[in-house]
């Protein structure tokens, strides 16, 4: 997982079921820390991420991960795929309904981040962490999600390019709560940084629990009594990860300074073969077959299902809830035929000869019609282009020539007049031989320079560029070519 995200999830995400809707105030982490300030603002109508969100968002991050490399800024899911990883049963309206509403929990959440730049000044990045939501519906709002496609924030790519990131046991993690996963997310990177390679020498880390509470669990309740803690609230998430061998203790105990309370840490032997099978090696492998797959089957599918609303409504994405399957498909259909990068100019094509002959059209299908007298209309323009590219190059050709004639004769002439007087009789002598009694007065005068240049030239050819070298010269950026 990205740092920084790793960062922004232990604030952004509230584990608390009944108090995620309600938190709507902006969140402020480190903010007296001027390179490691993070500020979140939740969407005021829908409120805090809560487990839900961090279930899908953990899923989709482990989906991402998978992509290998090069990094990849979508990350797209079925109906099946995202009922396995969040580890519901079965996939009915009400499910669809919030999943909806929790990525639009992730998507709507406002982020601002401070950090150091490589050059030591200050900056800020401000983003949502999925800031392109697609969904693809059976045929109305009401029907289940098919599928889904949503993009990550340049930031965070930007920053997963430079390799920052933390490599995570997504096998182990599925075997924990929301909470539970929250703390090994953030105990791994904290236990990774302390760690020194000796098992025998195992770190220890400690954290006020407050503090946990709110950067690590996105603000859920503070309690004072460590048995309440035990009980009700950590204990049970602590114990699962002791119990898979990721902690090998833990502990709850009151601060020294007798101001709140103070949770320590030690790693288990989980963590150390995680360390070495993930983290030193955390190089990404080279990208899988599963994004092609994806990209081909559902993320540009459905975002020229999207590209056809926004053109024919005139809506941004972001008003566009969802898109029906039909449209979909029709979509992979048009994708056999017309590239991705094309596409728009196809749909603006399309809709414009539709408007021709008045054609309301409601679905994409509607515009199939207009393949066909689209590619034709592309292969005349490609046919066109290169005829013209031709003509151009012959003229360039042409005019080059031209231009070296005129350098040639140029330099022939320059080159006969620093001849000995001996070699220029020679010369003049071909000259009057060849010419005879050809022409008079200015006809007769061109002529003869015509004749002087070609001959001197032909006679020293070693001292005039020829055509390959003048180019090179010329191209090089010579003020003028060579005359030896």
């Amino acid at each position: 997982m990205e740092n920084t995200l790793l960062r922004v999830s232990g604030a952004l995400f509230c584990h608390d079921p009944k108090r995620a809707s309600t938190r709507t105030r902006e969140i402020a982490l480190n903010s007296n820390v001027k390179d490691r300030a993070v500020y979140i603002r939740p969407d005021p109508a829908l409120g805090q991420p809560g487990p839900l969100a961090h279930k899908i968002f953990v899923a989709l991050i482990k989906k991402h991960s998978n992509y290998g490399r090069p990094i990849q800024s979508d990350i797209s899911f079925t109906k099946r795929e995202l009922v396995r990883l969040i580890g519901r049963k079965q996939w009915g309206g009400r499910d669809s309904e919030e999943l909806t509403r929790a990525l639009h929990e992730i998507q709507y959440a406002f982020v601002r981040t401070a950090f150091k730049t490589s050059g030591g000044h200050f900056a800020e990045h401000t983003f949502n962490i999925f800031p392109e939501v697609y969904l693809e519906r059976r045929e109305s709002e009401h029907d289940p999600v098919e599928r889904c496609t949503v993009t990550l924030a340049r930031p965070i790519i930007s920053s997963l390019n430079d390799e920052h990131f933390t490599c995570l046991n997504h096998t182990l993690m599925a075997e924990l709560g929301t909470i539970g996963q929250a703390l090994y997310m953030r105990l791994f990177f904290h236990f990774a940084n302390l760690y020194t390679d000796n098992p025998r020498k195992r770190p220890t880390f400690r954290k006020r629990y407050e503090d946990i509470c709110t950067e690590w669990l996105g603000g859920i309740t503070v309690h004072t009594q460590p048995s309440v803690i035990e009980r009700d609230q950590l204990g049970s998430h602590l114990r699962k990860l002791r119990e898979v061998g990721f902690l090998a203790s833990y502990s709850i105990a009151a601060a020294a300074d007798g101001k709140g309370l103070i949770l320590t840490f030690r790693p288990g032997i989980a963590f150390i073969h995680d360390y070495d099978r993930f983290y030193r090696g955390r190089h990404q492998p080279e990208m899988q077959f599963e994004f092609q797959s994806d990209k081909q089957e559902t993320a540009e599918p459905l975002k020229v299902a999207y590209m056809f609303l926004e053109k024919r409504t005139g809506q941004p994405t972001s008003a566009i809830p969802y898109v029906p399957s039909k449209d979909v498909e029709t979509a992979k259909f048009l994708l056999t035929e017309v590239s991705f990068d094309e596409m728009p100019q196809f749909l603006s094509y399309a809709l414009s000869e539709a408007k021709k002959t008045s054609f309301d059209v409601k679905t994409l299908g509607g515009l199939k019609q207009y393949l066909t007298s689209y590619i034709n209309r592309q292969e005349r323009r490609r046919s066109d282009a290169k005829t013209a590219e031709r003509a151009a190059a012959e003229k360039r050709a042409e005019d080059d020539r031209i231009e070296y004639s005129t350098y040639r004769r140029r330099a022939a002439d320059a080159l006969f007049a620093s001849l000995p007087l001996n070699e220029q009789q020679a010369i003049l002598a071909l000259v009057q031989s060849e010419l005879g009694e050809k022409g008079s007065g200015p006809m007769k005068s061109y002529l003869a320079d015509m004749a002087r240049a070609r001959i001197t030239a032909e006679r020293y050819p070693d001292k005039i560029d020829d055509l390959a070298t003048w180019d090179a010269s010329r191209r090089g950026g010579s003020d003028r070519p060579n005359v030896v």
